[in-house]
């Protein structure tokens, strides 16, 4: 048993080291994605050690796990309720509440009817689809009546991006900040009561061995659409894929880059297809006017 507790005790600590080597290769960036679960094992493993035999190395063992779990616990908090939230007050004139849905379809997923029907059931004013391709631009036909402004970026390579809108587009861009395989949009949009603001569609390609062997081409898309977004005096929505942690350096940077005015905390997860309850694609009316959204369909 101490063998175990000594081996996860390593192992914890180790993964927590990791991601503070300033190296963008994934080995150095994936321990990130797993902070909350690293957590979690520091809390278990510190537990479990009062059912192990007293040796003299236990005092510092212990001693150890209970840094680690202030260390992680310290940037977690920022994203729990048990943190306090800058208020926002609501100005004078105010849009009409608007409702979002970002899916990262997953291109090789021929289910097109469920997500159709997710579209249908919730009526969302705006919906973003990632990993889309010639396939479901074709089933997503269906939607387009009550769609009629649209943006496609269609591509075969797990790229590609849809946009689909009851708003009126004023202009609408694609850019490609990194790689001309890798697109983000941006589409200015117009309210029937006259509100006029900004979205970003992003999809940056994770660190991974089956993906970037770096976070190079990901930290410099989301890095690019903040420079963007800072130049853009208007209400702006980024939406998509980050393949990235709030709590990242990344993320941290880019906020300080283009989100200084506000300070959002919350988990907004991604969810696989067959996992996602139907009730988490709904609106929260928690949400600040700028924020990140996950949502994976």
């Amino acid at each position: 048993m101490w063998d175990i507790y000594l081996s996860l005790t390593g192992l914890l600590l180790l993964l927590t080291l990791l991601p503070k080597i300033q190296n963008s290769h994934w080995i150095f960036r994936v321990p990130e994605f797993g902070k909350i679960q690293i957590t979690y094992a520091v809390l278990f493993t510190f537990i479990l050690g009062f059912f192990i035999g007293h040796t003299e190395h236990m005092l510092y063992s212990q001693g150890l796990l209970a840094l680690l779990f202030v260390h992680h616990g310290v940037t977690l908090v920022k994203y729990t309720p048990l943190y306090p939230v800058k208020k926002h007050r609501q100005q004078n004139e105010s849009s009409q509440k608007l409702h979002f849905i970002s899916a990262n379809v997953y291109q090789f997923n021929k289910e097109y009817d469920k997500f159709i029907k997710l579209i249908e059931k919730y009526s969302p004013e705006i919906f973003l689809t990632m990993e889309s391709n010639g396939n479901w631009e074709q089933a997503m036909k269906v939607l387009e009546k009550d769609y009629p402004f649209q943006h496609k970026v269609t591509l075969e390579n797990t790229y590609g991006m849809h946009f689909y809108s009851k708003i009126e587009i004023e202009s609408a861009n694609t850019h490609y900040f990194v790689a001309d395989d890798i697109p983000s949009i941006e589409v200015h949009l117009k309210t029937e009561d006259g509100f006029s603001f900004v979205f970003f569609g992003v999809h940056p390609p994770p660190p991974s061995p089956t993906e970037e062997e770096t976070s190079k081409e990901r930290d410099g898309d989301l890095l690019s659409t903040a420079k963007r977004v800072k130049d853009i005096h208007e209400p702006v929505i980024v939406v998509g894929d980050f393949n990235n942690v709030a709590w990242s350096k990344s993320s941290i940077k880019k906020k300080n880059e283009s989100f200084n005015r506000s300070q959002d905390r919350a988990f907004v997860c991604v969810y696989v297809s067959r996992q996602i309850p139907s009730s988490e694609v709904s609106d929260r009316p928690d949400v600040p006017q700028r924020r990140y959204f996950y949502q994976r369909a």
